[in-house]
């Protein structure tokens, strides 16, 4: 049996998120019927993490277990043929038994686009959340600074023995250029945004 790592990047807009879900398309779902398409198995491939509706990613790993002897770059050929243009398999290679894509993850890095313009482009709509009214960029940095360090995380997550729920936590940067405001650091840092934003006024171009 060989253990396979996959690194992918897809556009989450059409997808109910990673996690298979019984009445709409989910980026699990749809990776494990096109393996299953080429190898013949049913496998239910693990994600590094669990992504909400509409969110997207550049690198995100999954494994899956196959007795098929196809190579590795064969299969990043072969499953990028049968995967809808959202998804794309950037690599694929052959682990150790034990490495798992979620157990085995040292870090993480989400980031949170904010455009700040007046007027958002139909191309940007998806990847970026429209908010051209003032921010207090101050008070967002102060407040992600809160959350910097090691933390335990239970009140978030759902009940698993296995996992080792005090997780540390580098919101590393908040920056702006020209129109952008770009946030990256730990999932939970989207929140801040939201919380420390200040009460909408009239639309600014740069702010």
């Amino acid at each position: 049996m060989r253990n396979l790592k996959l690194t992918l990047a897809y556009d989450g807009t059409e997808f109910c998120g990673w996690q298979v879900q019984p009445d709409a398309p989910s980026v699990q779902g749809t990776l494990a019927s096109a393996i299953g398409r080429i190898t013949g198995e049913k496998v239910l491939p693990q994600g590094s993490g669990r992504t909400d509706a509409g969110v997207h990613a550049l690198a995100q790993v999954a494994t899956f277990q196959t007795q098929s002897v196809i190579p590795a770059a064969n299969l990043v050929i072969a499953l990028n043929d049968i995967l809808p243009a959202s998804i794309r398999v950037l690599e694929a290679r052959e682990v150790p038994a034990d490495f798992h894509a979620r157990k085995s993850a040292q870090a993480k890095t989400y980031r949170y686009r904010i455009y700040r313009g007046a007027i958002c482009l139909p191309f940007l709509a998806h990847y970026v959340w429209h908010y051209p009214y003032p921010l207090d960029e101050d008070a967002m940095w102060e407040a992600a600074t809160l959350i910097e360090g090691e933390h335990d995380f239970t009140s978030f997550a759902a009940v698993d023995p296995e996992k080792n729920l005090n997780h540390e936590a580098d919101p590393s940067a908040l920056l702006r250029a020209g129109g952008w405001l770009s946030a990256t650091g730990p999932k939970r840092a989207g929140r801040i945004a939201t919380a420390c934003r200040r009460k909408p006024a009239s639309p600014t171009s740069g702010r």
